[in-house]
């Protein structure tokens, strides 16, 4: 049997790995095409970990951006590493097409190839705008705006939120616009998102929330960004935070069903489509839990996902039904996100307060759906435990 899998980032590199500890014998290929500058493949095409590129390395210049793993190591795995860049995908020949025309042939397809950083439809490129997905882009947004340097960062998610605060730090001044009226709305909630949109400002965040991008302003590079409510904010670089979309052009026309990712069943195996299945950012799938299909981008989903197929492809039937999760090192502490704040939640602080550490709880229709920690970390546990058990509303409160 032959296994290839396409996308050598998290997923992908967690996927092979994966394969081996399970104990497959398998022919397992991982073709990797992560972009360096001027979107050229990066060395081998692996991609380096993530989480530190909007946190210490974008902060250090001594701090190293470190693969995920290289050729040696998947060699010592019996792993082939092919670099290229998949752009196309034949399921009757059962081939992955590569940019320059070689043909990878394979059994079983795990599809990783993540997602892409959005940009702002309508705009104009300039020099000094950038997004921050690769080790190349946070080198170079370090690099482009030296400490006193101001920055512009659209998009007030927590990669928005991480970024500004991580400048922020290291000496810039920095203004965030969110089109929301608080920032990570989306993921926290209104209520949430306004108590971090307050502690934000409190850190020096210059913030506008509830406009957009207009314009990018200067020649060939950007000097200020024009909002949507007439104001200009100068920059020396923008940083563009607005989520990603999933990494899915290479099948067009393949017969997988593309909805904003691949939509794929309870096991990640790719709806109508024998022998592929689909891991990390690319993935959306029928969660058990919250009962719709869901897409996450964050890190634990890619670790996750790729020990769900690993587990089907050796041979243990597995559905993906972990309590979602997400965490964001900002403002000097850890957040962390079990389940999902739906609109509309009820919202109880049950340790802690607003204004510094806590553990606050979101629930509806008798169900307790997620619960958000900042700092209080031993103070979460026994919330996360009753959320994993699946504990109702009232005997959450009552543990609170």
């Amino acid at each position: 049997m032959r296994i290839v899998v396409v996308g050598a980032s998290l997923a992908g590199v967690r996927t092979v790995e994966g394969l081996r500890r399970r104990g497959s014998d398998a022919d397992v290929v991982l073709v990797g095409a992560e972009p360096g500058p001027d979107g050229a493949i990066a060395g081998d095409g692996i991609a380096a970990d993530r989480p530190p590129l909007s946190k210490a390395f974008l902060a250090d210049p001594a701090v190293e951006a470190r693969p995920l793993t290289d050729r040696a190591q998947l060699g010592a795995l019996g792993v082939e590493l092919v670099t290229g860049r998949a752009v196309d995908l034949d399921l009757d020949r059962r081939r992955v097409g590569l940019h320059g025309g070689e043909q990878v042939g394979f059994d079983a397809l795990v599809v990783a190839t993540g997602s892409t950083p959005r940009t702002v439809p309508g705009l104009e490129p300039r020099e000094g705008v950038w997004t921050l997905r690769t080790a190349t882009d946070a080198a170079a947004i370090r690099a482009a705006c030296p400490q006193g340097g101001r920055v512009v960062v659209v998009g007030g998610g927590f990669i928005g939120a991480e970024v500004a605060w991580t400048l922020r730090q290291s000496g810039r001044a920095v203004a965030l616009v969110e089109p929301l009226p608080s920032l990570m709305a989306r993921g926290l909630g209104p209520e949430l998102g306004a108590a971090f949109t307050r502690r934000h400002a409190a850190a020096g965040v210059e913030l506008h929330t509830g406009a957009g991008v207009a314009a990018l302003e200067g020649g060939e590079r950007v000097t200020s960004v024009l909002l949507t409510d007439g104001t200009s904010l100068p920059a020396d670089v923008v940083v563009l935070g607005l989520g990603t979309v999933p990494e899915t052009g290479w099948l067009a026309g393949a017969g997988l069903d593309l909805r904003d990712g691949v939509v794929c069943d309870e096991r990640l195996a790719a709806v109508g489509a024998e022998g592929v299945w689909a891991v990390g950012d690319v993935a959306r799938w029928r969660h058990p839990r919250v009962g719709e299909d869901v897409r996450v981008e964050h890190w634990t989903n890619a670790v996750e996902t790729a020990g769900v197929v690993a587990a089907n492809l050796t041979g243990t039937p597995t559905v993906h039904d972990a309590v979602p999760y997400v965490w964001s090192d900002q403002l000097g502490a850890r957040l962390q996100v079990f389940g999902r704040v739906r609109p509309g939640d009820e919202l109880r602080v049950v340790v802690g307060d607003l204004d510094g550490s806590f553990v606050a709880l979101s629930g509806g229709d008798g169900q307790l759906r997620s619960v958000v920690g900042f700092g209080a970390v031993k103070a979460l546990l026994p919330f996360r435990k009753l959320l994993l058990a699946g504990a109702g509303w009232d005997e959450a409160l009552a543990a609170a």
